[in-house]
C-alpha cells in the first residue's frame, strides 16, 4: 500500500466564520501536495490540522500504509523565530529528535549539508539570521526523517540565495521517498513544482 497522509471532509471555523469545508486532501510518499490561496484563506490552518495540532470541526485525518508514530510528520514554519526554543542553541534545535530517539547524530555533518556554518551551532536564534535559523530547522528535519513534511510558505523570510538552497535541501526529502505538503500564495511556485494542487481560494 502507498503511504498516504489523507484528510477526508475537513472544515474549519474561525468563531462564526467558516474558514473551508468539507476539504480533500491527499499527499504520498515521494510526491508533493501544493496548498494556494490568499492570506486568511487557511493555508496554515490546513497544516495545523494535518500535523495533529488544530482539531477541525469536522472530518479525519488519518495516514494510511503507516503504523502512526511520534515523529512521522515534519513541520518547518514560514517564521523559524516562532518555533525555535530561544533558550537552545542551534545545536540543539537540530540535533533533538536524534536525542528524542536516543540516536547518535553528526550536528557539524548535518550543519555542512544545509549549508550552515558548524561554527555557529553554538550560537542561540537571536545571534544568527533568518536564513541561518531556517537551515538549521530544515537540519532538523533532516535528522528527523519524517515520512511526511509539511511546509508553510518556508522561504518567505530568505533571501533567493538561501531560498534556493532550502527548496533544493526539502526537495531532497522527497526524493528520498517523504511525501509534503507545500503551502504558498504565490501560484506559480505551487504549479510548478507540485504533483497536486489543493486552491483554497476555490472553497
Amino acid at each position: 500500500m502507498t503511504t498516504t497522509l489523507v484528510g477526508s471532509g475537513l472544515t474549519a471555523r474561525f468563531g462564526d466564520r467558516e474558514v473551508f469545508t468539507d476539504l480533500e486532501v491527499a499527499v504520498d510518499a515521494g510526491s508533493i501536495t501544493g496548498a494556494v490561496g490568499r492570506s486568511g484563506s487557511g493555508k496554515t490552518t490546513l497544516l495545523r490540522i494535518l500535523a495533529g495540532l488544530t482539531e477541525p470541526a469536522a472530518g479525519t485525518v488519518e495516514q494510511r500504509g503507516l503504523e502512526p508514530r511520534p515523529g512521522t510528520i515534519g513541520l518547518l514554519a514560514q517564521h523559524p523565530r516562532v518555533v525555535a526554543n530561544p533558550r537552545w542553541t542551534l545545536r540543539r534545535i537540530v540535533a533533538e529528535p536524534a536525542a528524542i530517539g536516543r540516536r547518535d547524530c553528526d550536528t557539524e555533518a548535518i550543519a555542512a549539508r544545509v549549508g550552515l556554518d558548524p561554527a555557529l551551532l553554538d550560537r542561540f536564534p537571536s545571534q544568527v539570521s533568518d536564513g541561518q535559523l531556517q537551515r538549521a530547522c530544515v537540519g532538523r528535519l533532516l535528522v528527523q526523517a519524517p515520512k511526511f513534511v509539511l511546509c508553510d510558505e518556508p522561504t518567505a523570510m530568505l533571501d533567493p540565495i538561501s531560498a534556493r538552497a532550502v527548496i533544493g535541501l526539502l526537495q531532497e526529502l522527497v526524493d528520498d521517498g517523504a511525501g509534503m505538503v507545500l503551502v504558498s500564495h504565490q501560484r506559480r511556485i505551487i504549479e510548478a513544482r507540485c504533483d497536486r494542487v489543493v486552491d483554497l481560494d476555490a472553497r
